[in-house]
């Protein structure tokens, strides 16, 4: 009986063959792999980059613009960008010449520079006029805001939507289970009671957001404007307008974290779509790749942070780190703000998306499936499922795992990269066209082979 559309014997059949296929042509990728296990776990410097549906990970040896280049030579066609950390390219040219010219002058040393105080201009130019602060990750940049949310609130609890991400943010490492908030499942190492300090709602659903943060206890609300992680689940009409009224009932404040959703066009899905919060988090591509984060306060929360921190015992604040705010992270996010975060590079990325949104969705209604394809920007993902979907409860029902690896291996053998773990994709301001079509076409050709 056929899952999600397809043939299971089919799908079998496909992926040993795309598996062996692989690994057949990469003999100096798996021995460097090999070799690589002599002193990193796995062979790889993060576990999770064993994850990828491939029989093995790739080992790159050079990245530009929006193409890969493997230990054995194959060149790729980039639709993951490092999961939006290359959102614009791979080490847009402006970025490249500011890190060389501050690496002549020094890497870190715990003060700001010039460019510092030029980049906290240009982001209140592109995201707003906030207060800013830097971090190295958006989990740092998240961990800090709600720092300050609790501490301004003076209320201990953080509501986020079932199916959340927000990076490894241990606040946020919740599910909706049974109408119940537990911790998720595989969690490393856990020894405290994360619901205890968190609460879990659907997205979507107002009623419920209004429940929990009827109880006093909620200090802030941290949500993506849409959610990103799994099967892509967009706002419907009138949830943001409903939960930032929500949100000012009840005192609570309104984090929003854009990390991902920055590929709605200049200035993030809030600055676009007219939303309003009390804090705001970017990170991965804002710094053009180079570890950044900023979070920025509303010029009210920033006065009332500044009179609970004059308050305060001394001590450390639990706050920042020592490599976060220097030197070589302001050059890279002036040159990105300035030079790279444009409105012609938003321009030519919607145009690609919509082309690849376009001919994904005509292959789909071709092979007549019970997918859809979902967009935010410059951000396309294609589902396998019916959709709209409302909320995480919905994106874990419509993830197909096995389906998925082995499209993403066809892919690759095929000369596209799409993002691991969901079927997400982007356009750069540097993809060409006819990467966009190679992308189509390899889609085109692995649905006839699981289709017909």
């Amino acid at each position: 009986m056929p899952v999600h559309g397809v043939c299971p014997e089919r799908l079998d059949a496909f992926r040993d063959r795309e598996s062996a296929r692989f690994a057949r042509v990469r003999p100096k990728t798996r021995r460097l792999l090999d070799q690589g296990a002599q002193a990193w776990l796995g062979g790889v410097p993060m576990h999770w980059m064993r994850d990828w549906p491939s029989p093995f990970p790739l080992v790159v040896k050079r990245a530009e613009k929006a193409r890969l280049t493997d230990a054995d030579g194959f060149e790729i066609d980039d639709f993951c960008l490092g999961d939006t950390g290359s959102m614009f390219g791979h080490a847009p040219a402006p970025v490249a010449r500011a890190i060389r010219r501050q690496a002549r002058r020094g890497l870190t040393y715990m003060l700001p520079s010039k460019a510092a105080l030029r980049a906290g201009r240009l982001l209140c130019e592109r995201f707003g006029p906030l207060v800013w602060q830097i971090a190295t990750t958006a989990t740092d940049a998240n961990r800090n805001a709600l720092r300050v949310a609790r501490a301004v609130t003076g209320r201990r609890k953080v509501l986020v939507f079932n199916g959340c991400y927000h990076g490894t943010l241990q606040d946020t490492m919740v599910a909706l289970e049974g109408g119940r908030t537990v911790a998720r499942p595989g969690l490393v190492g856990q020894v405290f009671d994360i619901s205890a300090e968190a609460v879990c709602v659907e997205f979507n659903d107002l009623d419920a957001v209004e429940a929990a943060l009827a109880s006093g206890e909620v200090a802030a609300v941290l949500t993506e404007p849409v959610m990103t992680n799994s099967c892509m689940v967009l706002p419907a009409p009138g949830f943001h307008r409903g939960l930032r009224s929500l949100t000012q009932r009840y005192g609570t404040l309104l984090i929003i974290d854009e990390t991902h959703t920055q590929s709605s066009g200049l200035g993030g899905y809030s600055r676009v779509h007219g939303l309003v919060p009390d804090l705001f988090v970017v990170g991965k591509c804002v710094a053009g790749g180079v570890a950044t984060a900023v979070w920025g306060m509303t010029e009210a929360v920033a006065e009332a942070f500044t009179a609970y921190d004059a308050a305060r015992p001394s001590g450390h604040s639990g706050m920042g780190t020592t490599l976060s705010g220097n030197p070589l992270q302001f050059a890279a996010l002036e040159a990105t703000l300035a030079e790279v975060m444009t409105p012609e590079a938003y321009a030519a990325m919607e145009a690609g998306a919509g082309r690849l949104a376009r001919g994904l969705s005509g292959v789909i209604a071709h092979h007549a499936l019970p997918w859809h394809v979902a967009r935010v920007g410059a951000r396309v993902e294609f589902i396998c499922a019916p959709g709209p979907l409302r909320n995480g409860s919905d994106a874990a029902a419509a993830h197909a795992p096995q389906l998925e690896a082995a499209l993403h291996l066809g892919l690759l053998n095929r000369g596209c990269l799409i993002a691991p773990f969901h079927n997400m994709m982007l356009v750069s301001p540097v993809t060409k066209q006819r990467q966009i079509d190679r992308l189509i076409a390899g889609f085109d050709e692995i649905l006839s082979e699981l289709t017909t």
